[in-house]
């Protein structure tokens, strides 16, 4: 008799093997016609895998994301095969499922145009047609290896290599087509209703930009036509949200090939806006008991060698010079915390002197690999609300919930609170050699996080092998326009370091102890923050931020001279302005200040001259009439005081 759990823990009993999609069909015919794929003991299979033994079975249909990623990863498949069939000559490199979608990337010597998508497209919805059965098979490395290099594909050989000499390679198979693959794949192609292919772009193989530069074919894909169009909507929508676009059509920010890549320039609008965001952190942090510091932007060799970076981070950092010939070797600091330990290190320290908390608006330089870069959302230099906080054990739990509570009073603040996630980034004890400290340390750093995570009911998933060399982080994560995640704030909990940089303080009983360190943002990177500001507003930023907060329209050459007195009280007001005094039509002037998403416009015309008012036109509220110039003013250092969003 064997046992079948289900995920509301009802069984199911068998006196002899079945395949899933009978399992499905005995609980119901829907779920049958639903189900994708299923977890079996928490393994994602295909439907077609006939269970022997007693086991747990989770359904996944297109609700659940791994159902999704089954459909998707088959129309990859659906896309190699359609792309072989156009160019045979085409290499495969690798085509897996991605949050939005499926991507593929071919070695071929055809660039994808936009008129061979369509025409690849048209071939995908030809062989879904052909509903071809999508079928596992395995064989032996060696095997394997040699079916790859008779069809000419290098791709898949080096992807071989890399496994165990034992492994017994999966292979999937629809009509002719037969890729390398763990799978898993709905049972066939006419199950991928409705697709499309959505954009190319440049991928370095394995990701590496000493690798050759591979063609990738990115699309998604449903189970009803209707979704599709919603989603291909949502997508639309999307792009003219982009902050790549937006920031660029706003003068928020530029690049310059001659500068590089990962380098942006903020114009003088941008520039204000990350203005006024580090006076705002810097302010509410010096409220918080945050003490600004200042430090280099580089340092020699020897302050990375102590903190572990150049043994850890070594790739992701500007050196100059080389240790070999070189007596001093420098680099560009890619985070600040080494930097603050020395202002640490100034003095002895008591435990009366903590907690002691260094903030500073850092500038910092990290070698990002050059397909990762991505407008604002990922640079090489950057500035960062950076922290670290030096406190004793019997502090760490109130001086943590005080960090995080600055996050989020920042998030609120900027109206990002609602599109946030929690992560709490955990190490793993298989890949040794990425992380500094013991066992018993990692244990009891992330033994500690957790009870404060789960004290302060904060929400979070767990990422194990994505904790910093030194320490397990809660990542406060975000997604942009696009749907892709980055991280937008970290918390970290670090029990090492100030050993390795011989911190200490006399606690009360007299004996030397090494502080405990929390590494933290309060808004995170400028320059990423500004990008999900745009994106948030569509440009349309709060005033308080807005660049440009009143545009002030004369209808005439008759009302100029009284629109700059009044741009001068403006001035002294603090508020932040531009007088549009061109001769032009004053519907065209209110169309263009509508376009750059002033948040007031004050029209000036004859009327308005003679009583000392303004007609104001509010770009959220419409025409607000006739004001006193006092009267305005009043009203909107009021809204720019409160943060209204």
């Amino acid at each position: 008799m064997m046992k079948i759990t289900l995920k509301d823990g009802s069984q199911l009993e068998y006196n002899e093997p079945k395949p899933l999609y009978e399992i499905a069909g005995d609980i119901s015919e829907g779920l049958m016609r639903a189900a994708l794929s299923a977890e079996v003991d928490g393994n994602v299979t295909e439907m077609q895998t006939v269970i022997d033994r007693d086991c747990t079975v989770n359904f996944l249909t297109f609700q659940d994301q791994k159902g999704k990623d089954t459909l998707r990863h088959t129309a990859s498949h659906i896309l190699a095969q359609a792309v072989k069939r156009l160019y045979p000559d085409a290499k495969l490199a690798i085509g897996p499922a991605i949050e939005n979608g499926f991507y593929y990337d071919f070695d071929c010597d055809v660039s994808f145009s936009a008129e061979i998508l369509k025409a690849i497209e048209a071939e995908m919805k030809k062989i879904v047609k052909e509903n071809l059965p999508v079928k596992k098979f395995t064989k032996p490395r060696e095997e394997a290896m040699k079916y790859f290099e008779k069809n000419g594909e290098p791709y898949k050989v080096e992807l071989i290599r890399d496994l165990p000499e034992d492994a017994e390679i999966s292979f999937y198979q629809q009509g002719e087509f037969v890729d390398l693959c763990a799978g898993p794949h709905v049972s066939s192609t006419g199950k991928v209703k409705a697709f499309c292919l959505t954009g190319t772009a440049g991928a370095y193989w394995r990701g590496n930009e000493k690798n050759k530069m591979l063609q990738r074919i990115y699309g998604t894909a449903f189970l009803k036509k209707s979704d599709l169009e919603e989603h291909l909507a949502a997508m639309e929508e999307a792009k003219k949200r982009d902050h790549n676009k937006l920031g660029r059509e706003l003068e928020l920010f530029t690049t310059s090939d001659v500068i590089g890549q990962g380098l942006p320039i903020l114009l003088p609008k941008g520039a204000k806006i990350i203005q006024t965001l580090q006076r705002f952190v810097e302010d509410t942090e010096a409220a918080h008991g945050w003490l600004l510091t200042k430090t280099p932007y580089m340092a020699k060799s020897d302050i990375y060698k102590i903190s572990g970076h150049w043994d850890h981070y070594l790739d992701g950092m500007f050196v100059m010079g080389d240790e070999k010939k070189d007596k001093e070797v420098f680099a560009l600091r890619p985070m600040t915390c080494p930097f603050q330990y020395q202002a640490y290190l100034n003095k002895m320290r008591s435990y009366r002197d903590l907690p002691l908390r260094y903030n500073e608006t850092s500038t910092l330089f990290r070698n990002e690999a050059s397909g990762e870069m991505h407008g604002l959302i990922r640079i090489r230099q950057f500035t960062i609300s950076e922290g670290h906080l030096m406190c004793r054990p019997d502090q760490l739990e109130d001086e943590f919930r005080g960090c995080l509570e600055l996050a989020i009073y920042m998030l609120k603040t900027l109206g990002l609170y609602e599109d946030v996630s929690y992560r709490f980034s955990q190490w793993d004890p298989d890949d040794r050699e990425k992380y500094i400290g013991t066992e018993e340390q990692w244990n009891e750093a992330q033994s500690t996080m957790k009870r404060i995570l789960d004290h302060l009911e904060i929400p979070y998933k767990i990422g194990i092998g994505e904790a910093a060399f030194y320490g397990p982080k809660l990542d406060i994560q975000i997604r942009n326009v696009f749907g892709k995640e980055d991280t937008l704030i970290t918390l970290q909990i670090d029990q090492m370091l100030a050993e390795n940089f011989g911190m200490e303080y006399t606690d009360s009983d007299g004996t030397k102890k090494h502080p405990y360190i929390i590494h933290r943002t309060s808004i995170g990177c400028y320059e990423r923050t500004l990008a999900l500001l745009i994106e948030k507003y569509a440009g349309a930023f709060p005033t308080w931020l807005a660049p440009v907060q009143v545009k002030l329209l004369p209808i005439t050459d008759g009302q100029k001279e009284y629109a700059r007195e009044f741009a001068l009280e403006l001035q002294k007001s603090g508020i932040r302005f531009e007088v549009d005094d061109r001769n032009e039509k004053i519907g065209y002037k209110i169309r263009e200040a509508q376009l750059e998403k002033v948040p007031y416009m004050l029209i000036i015309g004859e009327k308005e001259t003679e009583t000392g008012s303004v007609s104001v036109r509010s770009r959220k509220d419409g025409d607000l009439g006739q004001m006193k110039k006092a009267e305005f003013i009043e009203k909107i250092l009021q809204e720019i005081k409160d943060k209204v969003r």
